[in-house]
């Protein structure tokens, strides 16, 4: 499985990942929906700072899927994405952290 770089913008910065052709389409599903979660905190003047809002639309976005496994997913399946949901957050956070020291 070949991997290719794929840009995503999120909160007008964009993001290089690294992501299997055929499974480009649903990443840049999940890029928009982290957008428009991570807007919709920002914007309601509560949460401030990029790695904050983070969080919490991950929080959010970890609830929403808790919520729909409960209608049905499989339990393996909500795993596997659960944990690379977590993966790329954290790689994310990592390289925001890593843009705010140098």
């Amino acid at each position: 499985m070949s991997k290719e770089t794929v840009i995503v913008k999120i909160l007008d910065k964009e993001y290089q990942v690294a992501c299997p052709a055929e499974e480009q389409t649903g990443l840049l599903e999940a890029a928009r929906y982290l957008d428009q979660q991570m807007r919709n905190i920002r914007n309601s003047g509560k949460i401030i700072g990029l790695e904050r809002i983070a969080v919490m639309a991950a929080l959010n976005i970890s609830y929403e899927l808790r919520e729909a496994s409960k209608s049905g997913a499989s339990s393996e399946q909500e795993a596997s994405v659960s944990k690379r949901i977590c993966d790329n957050i954290d790689d994310t956070l990592n390289r925001c952290r890593q843009l705010d020291i140098g």
